[in-house]
């Protein structure tokens, strides 16, 4: 509700609602993208650029629907075309466990990307994602099916084989 009145704010020109969006889904985004980035100041960079191209869009566009699905499809966008221009290479995500530094949210949270990597890595590239987008960014399945372009029915498919395969690797491949 919070999100409807302030993107109704901005649309009327008031600037203090761009600020107040950005604060309210900042973080989010940018914990989003040090997962895809190779470091974070390349994860910043790629969190700016959501949120321009966001505010641009919004701003000729009159956008309508739910932002932040929109902001989180906007982020996969800009990871993906900064790792096909900007990034050299992608990181393997079984040798990043050394290179993950979070301020934001504390050591627990370090602790839990960790496993999520950990547990993730034999997954498929859009499992990783989905698994992500559940689990480390707390979105819903419909907000995960606009964020990948997939119907509901088969995020859900596909995030409850991605549970099995992990239960099965923790159960030591039995």
């Amino acid at each position: 509700m919070r999100e409807e009145i302030l993107l109704k704010k901005l649309r009327e020109g008031e600037e203090s609602a761009l600020e107040q969006l950005v604060c309210l889904y900042y973080p989010d985004i940018l914990r989003y993208c040090i997962w895809h980035a190779p470091d974070r100041h390349l994860a910043e960079d790629a969190a700016q650029e959501t949120f321009l191209k966001a505010i641009n869009y919004v701003g000729a566009c009159g956008f309508s629907g739910k932002f932040k699905a929109f902001l989180y499809k906007i982020a996969l966008n800009t990871c993906r075309d900064m790792q096909k221009s900007k990034w050299s290479k992608r990181i393997p995500l079984d040798g990043m466990s050394d290179e993950i530094h979070y301020q934001e949210e504390g050591f627990t949270d370090v602790e839990e990307a960790l496993a999520i990597r950990s547990y993730t890595r034999k997954l498929d590239e859009l499992s990783q994602e989905i698994v992500l987008l559940r689990f480390r960014q707390n979105l819903r399945l419909r907000e995960i099916s606009e964020v990948v372009g997939l119907p509901m029915r088969t995020v859900q498919s596909k995030l409850r084989v991605a549970l099995r395969q992990i239960e099965t690797e923790l159960k030591g491949g039995r």
